[in-house]
């Protein structure tokens, strides 16, 4: 049996896009599956594959992994060799704890300033809970970069929590939000990757 990732729209999804860039960052052969979000068969159709009803899913060979942290810590376990955690312990802890918070929140920046990979919109005027979200993800972004002293990603190569938080910089580039000049090497790079690149010539041909 194949293995199977099941992911929403392209241009839509931004689960599916954290956990396509493990896979895809990893070397991994995988099919991908995909559902149409917002139609009217589209719980029907991500139940065939996965019992939350939600993407993304990976379908392996008895099992199916169906969130996408969890998808991408077995493909870390499952492919070591992708380096997709830092190999010091203590830089390892902070990128799963970074990769964990994106995880579980910023639900005000979720909510205010939605997934998109197009430019150009205006948001309505940021909330003093949206704007607490940015300067935290920016302080998470330069804590990594400094622990690591890295100059590309996060930690390094890229890795998990670089796909945990590639959507958020599709959120800064849709909505025109400000980057401080420390760190707006490190969106050049996430922008400049090849699997976010490969993501967006899919995302281009979606009809």
């Amino acid at each position: 049996m194949s293995t199977k990732l099941v992911i929403g729209d392209f241009n839509k999804s931004s689960w599916s896009f954290r956990a396509w860039l493990a896979l895809v960052t990893a070397d991994v052969a995988f099919d991908t599956v995909q559902v149409r979000l917002e139609q009217r068969d589209t719980r029907q159709n991500i139940l065939a594959y996965s019992p939350s009803g939600k993407v993304p899913a990976l379908v392996l060979d008895g099992i199916v992994i169906n969130d996408s942290l969890a998808i991408c810590e077995y493909i870390a376990s499952a492919y070591p060799d992708a380096n997709l955690w830092p190999e010091d312990a203590q830089l390892k802890a902070l990128a799963r704890a970074a990769a964990a918070e994106m995880h579980s929140g910023f639900t005000h920046l979720r909510t205010q300033l939605s997934f998109g990979l197009q430019t150009g919109e205006t948001p309505e005027p940021l909330t003093p809970d949206t704007q607490e979200d940015i300067r935290r993800i920016f302080a998470i972004w330069t804590q990594l970069r400094e622990r690591s002293g890295s100059h590309a990603f996060l930690c390094g190569a890229f890795g998990i929590v670089d796909a945990m938080f590639a959507p958020v910089v599709f959120r800064f580039r849709r909505y025109g939000i400000e980057v401080p000049a420390s760190l707006q090497g490190y969106v050049d790079q996430v922008l400049a990757c090849a699997p976010v690149q490969q993501w967006l010539k899919l995302a281009a041909q979606e009809g």
